[in-house]
Formats: C-alpha cells, sequence, structure tokens
C-alpha cells in the first residue's frame, strides 16, 4: 500500500507541474501530458480504493 501512495503523489506532482506549464505558458504539448497523467492518476485511485477496503477489513 506504500508503493501505491508513492505512485500517487508522483504521478499528482507529474499532473499539477504539466497543468500549470499549460495554464500560466500555454504549452499544448504540457496539456497533453497533463491529461495523460490525470487518466493515470484515476486508474491508480482506483486500485487505491480496492487495497484500502481489504486493508480495512483486515
Amino acid at each position: 500500500m506504500e508503493s501505491l501512495i508513492q505512485q500517487i503523489h508522483a504521478a499528482y506532482e507529474a499532473f499539477q507541474a504539466d497543468a500549470a506549464l499549460q495554464q500560466e505558458k500555454n504549452n499544448k504539448a504540457a496539456g497533453t501530458r497533463a491529461r495523460k497523467a490525470s487518466l493515470e492518476l484515476e486508474k491508480l485511485m482506483k486500485e487505491f480504493r480496492k487495497v484500502s477496503l481489504e486493508h480495512s477489513k483486515k
């Protein structure tokens, strides 16, 4: 579970950096990377929900 949280944290940092570049400097490539990172975050969050439920049942 700890490694999953670290993956979520890293993906969020990447998303945040690219989203800021898109907003501040109108960087289209950064926007594409931010959208890709948001999809990865969605997958990781779903996995976190599953792992969290299993962990709470113990």
